[in-house]
């Protein structure tokens, strides 16, 4: 299992649209193959900052949503609202036996 943590920055005068396209795609994101899970989640002293989370059954479905035509509207979209660059990382679980 993959988590996937997307952090995004956003122009303060963007932050609406964002949501507002947020609304829209959630959904369709949840639905990709392998998709277990996606949420988002903004900080509650800068508002303009919000991470997505999500968890996919294996990097492959990963790589597939984000080489699908869903990703290739979203991304494009979105990236000119940035005011950072944004960063992500690809993670995994560890469990430690007690």
């Amino acid at each position: 299992m993959i988590y996937r943590i997307v952090k995004l920055h956003f122009q303060l005068d963007k932050v609406e649209s964002f949501l507002a396209l947020f609304d829209q795609v959630v959904t369709k994101v949840n639905k990709q193959s392998g998709c277990i899970e996606m949420f988002m989640t903004q900080d509650i002293n800068n508002p303009e900052i919000f991470i997505t989370h999500s968890k996919w059954e294996s990097e492959i479905h990963l790589n597939n949503y984000r080489d699908s035509e869903l990703f290739s509207i979203i991304w494009p979209t979105i990236k000119p609202w940035f005011e950072k660059k944004a960063e992500a990382w690809s993670m995994e679980l560890i469990t430690i036996s007690q």
